[in-house]
């Protein structure tokens, strides 16, 4: 009878060794990369090669037909002393608050109560169906909101704000061709495009909070104000991070409703970035400094976004730590 040493009983007892769950070849995962390999060329034509262009335009004068001038930084310079382009990033503001300041709170209000009232009460069903008709407006073209938005603020008496108002004897007004009245129109428009997406992110968040909580809540005499900042927020944060981002950059770069609605008037009072950026490629023929524009838009843009992922990083960092 044999007996066994420390050696070969560490063998038998040891696990047989896992096989990888995609199968390896000779050649590793190599051929795995070229199944990347249509996304890296889509990258590489569609963003890296049109962007290096365009840092390269910054530093020339060309109206689009024959050869680049260089100019050297002459373009950089000019836009510091440029006024519309300063009124274009101030007029950005206005856009964020349209497009991210109000249409978040809102959607956090909006998407907390079909859940936790609307859905408890009524049902899931009656909650999607809201949620479906506050998306709506993301899904319709911005042309054709533009041709019912200049038909609803069409000045004189055939627009059918005006024929409203004159019903009870006020004249018509010129919503589009003044101050402040252009500027509300379009972030009013501005909300009610936007207000979907935050309500249909939150919603879907909500989805992995336990309706318990709420209740027990509710039982501890807590209001639902009180439901919302302690148990809501905190469970969504993420949530309103991604929103908020991504509705930041969207409102850094809106150019659809402006083109569409007011194209910047009255006298440049709806002026943003992205349409003066336009407006010098393709009406001037001024594309080195559209492109210097459309330059400084970027650049403005990743750092407001690395700027947000810090943020957030920062606070999952504090709340894991117990802070």
């Amino acid at each position: 009878m044999s007996v066994m040493t420390r050696a070969e009983r560490g063998a038998a007892t040891k696990p047989p060794r896992e096989e990888p769950a995609i199968p390896q070849g000779r050649s590793g995962t190599a051929g795995y990369w070229l199944y990347l390999l249509p996304g890296f060329v889509l990258l590489l034509v569609i963003i890296v090669i049109p962007l290096v262009f365009n840092v390269y335009l910054t530093f020339t004068k060309w109206r689009g037909v024959r050869e680049p001038e260089f100019i050297g930084l002459d373009n950089w310079v000019k836009i510091f002393s440029d006024e519309d382009f300063w009124t274009s990033f101030a007029n950005s503001v206005w856009m964020i608050v349209a497009m991210v300041v109000i249409p978040t709170i809102l959607g956090l209000i909006i998407a907390a109560l079909l859940f936790d009232v609307v859905g408890r009460k009524f049902g899931g069903k009656v909650g999607s169906f809201l949620r479906a008709t506050y998306y709506l407006p993301q899904i319709l073209p911005i042309a054709v909101a533009g041709i019912v938005i200049g038909w609803l603020f069409r000045p004189g008496a055939t627009g059918a704000i005006n024929q409203m108002l004159g019903v009870f004897g006020i004249p018509p007004y010129d919503w589009l061709g003044q101050m402040p009245s252009a500027l509300l129109v379009l972030m009013a428009v501005l909300v009610w495009v936007q207000i979907g997406y935050p309500i249909v992110v939150f919603m879907a968040a909500l989805q992995r909070v336990d309706p318990e909580l709420y209740e027990a809540a509710e039982l501890d005499g807590a209001n639902w104000f009180q439901r919302f900042g302690a148990i809501t927020l905190s469970i969504i944060r993420p949530e309103v991070f991604v929103v908020t981002l991504t509705c930041t950059i969207a409102a850094l770069k809106v150019f659809g409703p402006v083109y569409v609605i007011t194209q910047g008037g009255p006298a440049g009072a709806t002026l943003v970035p992205a349409y003066y950026a336009y407006t010098e490629f393709f009406t001037k023929r001024n594309v080195g400094y559209g492109a210097t524009i459309a330059t400084v838009l970027t650049i403005l843009v990743v750092i407001v976004s690395i700027i947000f992922i810090r943020v957030q990083n920062s606070l999952e960092r504090k709340e894991r730590a117990g802070l």
